[in-house]
């Protein structure tokens, strides 16, 4: 797909993966819909590639009805979708605490926090977006619109604590075959990246020698992924025809250890 005049809709666009990608595909000439829970971060972003912001709850079907609503009054419907939203937590299955050694349970809510955001918060936009596409016109090969999905490695390797983000991260990468083949008749094609350890908003919190040793696990580059590298990958499979149905490793080589 012919980046130039599209327009497109990037979730979690104010920051890190979703950020990088935003400026990617307006620095190609996209119209860029910045979707967003921090209104501040995400006007400026907007401000600074040339789209606009929509302050988005991917975990309401209403406000990401009127996310889309607003997006498309001022570039119209989008043929680009990259889902970057989404949350980390961590907790063991049985946790144990730290001055009694007594058993603690699991706390349920994060459980269900990881899968509303992470995976029907996904599939939510995906649900909003395509019913969109496949009315368009077709372009190139017939194409209508190209949606990209962001798993994570843990989706493979899951480590200690991560049941809920794994279970979560699974889900996404689980759903883009069927969800591609249901909208292979309508021209719209459906990728997924599976990051690794990457400097995101997150991680650059976090001292410098811990980012160092995070760094130092990847067999090459021994270095965090920027978040650059997320998004010139989405752009490559946005631009290329015959990418479809395919989960992308952006890791380095690195497979988690248990912890």
């Amino acid at each position: 797909m012919d980046i130039s005049g599209v327009a497109a809709v990037v979730t979690g666009a104010a920051s890190g993966l979703g950020e990088a990608t935003a400026r990617e595909l307006a620095g190609a000439g996209a119209k860029v819909a910045i979707f967003d829970r921090d209104a501040a971060r995400g006007e400026q972003v907007a401000k600074e590639i040339g789209g606009v912001f929509c302050e988005v709850d991917v975990t309401s079907d209403e406000k990401v009805a009127a996310a889309f609503e607003r997006a498309r009054a001022a570039h119209g419907q989008e043929r680009i979708l990259v889902n970057c939203a989404g949350v980390a937590n961590a907790a063991k299955t049985v946790g144990r605490d730290k001055e009694t050694k007594a058993a603690k349970r699991y706390p349920m809510q994060q459980f269900e926090l990881a899968i509303q955001i992470n995976l029907i918060g996904t599939f939510r936009c995906i649900a909003n977006s395509a019913f969109g596409m496949v009315d368009l016109d077709p372009l190139t090969d017939g194409e209508r619109g190209v949606i990209i999905n962001t798993a994570s490695v843990a989706a493979e390797d899951g480590q200690i604590g991560q049941a809920a983000y794994s279970a979560s991260k699974g889900g996404v990468l689980a759903m883009a075959l069927p969800i591609a083949r249901d909208l292979m008749n309508d021209g719209v094609r459906v990728n997924t990246i599976l990051p690794g350890v990457f400097k995101t908003p997150m991680v650059a919190m976090m001292p410098p020698n811990v980012q160092d040793a995070l760094g130092q696990q990847v067999p090459f580059p021994k270095r965090l992924g920027s978040a650059e590298e997320y998004g010139r990958l989405a752009r490559f499979l946005i631009e290329n025809p015959y990418m479809n149905a395919a989960a992308i490793r952006l890791d380095g080589g690195i497979r988690m250890a248990p912890r």
